[in-house]
């Protein structure tokens, strides 16, 4: 076995590692400052090496090489690194993939837009909230909540701002049933669903997926205007589509991940045990299977159709 993982990191790290060298070399690849490819490549062969398809087969071993060497190289050109909860690893058949987390986004936008911060706030039921509307766009938003206002049954809707380099603020609002219209998308919504499903994730952590998903909206508009011919945007946009097109066969995907500010869910990506057989809970496990694998793939479907069976 340890012949054959050296052989893989032979024709998969060490190529990807050639690659970003010649972009680097031809000055189509600049990196942040902190930022290291070579020690972004050794975290990801760490975690490649315990992640699992659904079959609890191991990803190096039913994972075409070159589909692994595109995951890899997918995650290094976008500055991303999966110890920082940047993005995971998803098996799809015999494809690996490399998608962006929620904390990716961001630091994915904040190179692009050289933005200097994206912040997200709950707007509850109770609080005053004024803004104006220049050029088609909010503006001047002010927000005044009180401490007893904070309900996660009592959410009006949620807004995030962009902070860019010359001070200029992005405000992306959106209201509760906005929120959920982007939530409907997902597989664990059911057909005529109107709200979170009582003791699921999105009813749970409420507060914290409407500022996720607000959040990817204001982040999506950035990166959909942004130059499409450097390479980093070049895999930025590859990324996104081979996403929407992979949630069509999602049920042979591997991942239960999600990601959070709490410390409850920031563990490293590991593959979740599969529910014990017990009819009846059999069917309550299932869907908040496929609510957890939803909660990654919903961020990159907020403002597209809904998919046949397609899934923050």
């Amino acid at each position: 076995m340890t012949n054959q993982l050296a052989m893989i990191k032979k024709d998969t790290v060490d190529v990807v590692a050639k690659k970003v060298k010649e972009f680097q070399e031809s000055g189509e690849l600049h990196f942040p400052a902190f930022y290291s490819p070579e020690n972004a490549m050794k975290s990801a062969w760490l975690i490649l090496q315990n992640t699992q398809d659904r079959n609890k087969r191991p990803a190096l071993e039913v994972c075409t090489k070159d589909s692994i060497a595109n995951a890899l190289l997918d995650m290094v050109v976008q500055g991303l690194n999966p110890t920082k909860k940047q993005g995971y690893f998803i098996v799809y058949g015999n494809q690996l993939t490399f998608q962006r987390s929620y904390f990716g986004t961001m630091a994915v936008t904040k190179r692009v837009a050289k933005a200097k911060s994206i912040d997200a706030a709950v707007i509850y039921d109770g609080d005053t909230v004024d803004y104006e509307i220049i050029n088609g766009r909010i503006a001047n938003l002010k927000h005044k909540q009180q401490f007893g206002n904070i309900d996660k049954e009592k959410i009006m809707g949620a807004y995030a701002t962009i902070v860019l380099p010359e001070g200029e603020v992005y405000i992306e609002l959106m209201t509760i049933a906005e929120i959920r219209q982007a939530w409907s998308k997902a597989q664990f919504w059911s057909k005529g669903q109107d709200k979170e499903k009582e003791g699921s994730t999105h009813d749970e952590f409420k507060q914290e997926m409407a500022k996720k998903t607000v959040i990817n909206r204001a982040c999506k508009k950035f990166l959909n205007s942004s130059d499409d011919e450097s390479v980093m945007m070049k895999h930025i946009n590859k990324e996104d589509e081979e996403i929407e097109a992979q949630q069509e066969i999602d049920e042979n995907a591997n991942g239960e991940v999600l990601d959070m500010e709490f410390d409850e869910v920031t563990e490293e990506p590991k593959q979740v045990e599969e529910p014990k057989e017990e009819p009846a809970e059999e069917q309550e496990s299932q869907e908040e299977s496929e609510e957890k694998q939803s909660a990654l793939e919903m961020e990159f479907v907020d403002e597209e159709p809904k998919n046949n069976g397609a899934p923050f």
